[in-house]
């Protein structure tokens, strides 16, 4: 399946290819595991705790730090991709913009140590985690929602080389 993963690094933090190879591979993952078979948009941003709080106070008026943002394109039923991508394809590209992403570098390092865990598990986890987010999961209730999440998060990770827990 074709897909189009855009990744940009910010002014603020210095490119590093093993970054972009696991968002590659946990984007291409997710989508696999969904069973989107459709071909697909996603915009990474990868930044700073400076950068992502920037974006956090603009867009949602938190004024703090986060690991991972998420903005979704549309409003997919998690689990349940549509039957018809027709309605979500962008005229110009014959893709469907799944949505944007903004990872903090600085907060995924600082984690993986925190974890005990590498940056690339870390990285690739919250890529993983933003993904289910862009295909319309979703942890609000902190119960039932967080843990199919979390359920689903790991079974992914666990079909990706150098995801593992150490």
């Amino acid at each position: 399946m074709k897909y189009r993963i855009n990744i940009t690094f910010d002014v603020f933090t210095l490119k590093q290819p093993f970054v972009t190879s696991i968002i590659r591979r946990c984007v291409e993952a997710t989508l696999a595991a969904e069973q989107i078979h459709v071909p697909c948009e996603i915009n990474v941003l990868v930044t700073n705790d400076r950068g992502i709080r920037a974006i956090n106070k603009a867009s949602r008026n938190i004024d703090k730090a986060t690991d991972v943002l998420s903005f979704p394109m549309f409003q997919l039923e998690a689990g349940n991709p549509p039957q018809d991508w027709d309605e979500y394809l962008d005229a110009e590209t014959d893709m469907c913009p799944l949505g944007d992403m903004c990872i903090s570098l600085e907060r995924a390092t600082a984690q993986a140590k925190e974890f005990g865990h590498s940056v690339k598990r870390e990285v690739g986890y919250l890529t993983i985690h933003s993904m289910l987010h862009l295909l319309g999961y979703d942890h609000l209730d902190e119960g039932v929602q967080k843990k199919q999440m979390r359920a689903k998060e790991e079974a992914i990770a666990a079909t990706i080389v150098g995801m593992s827990r150490n």
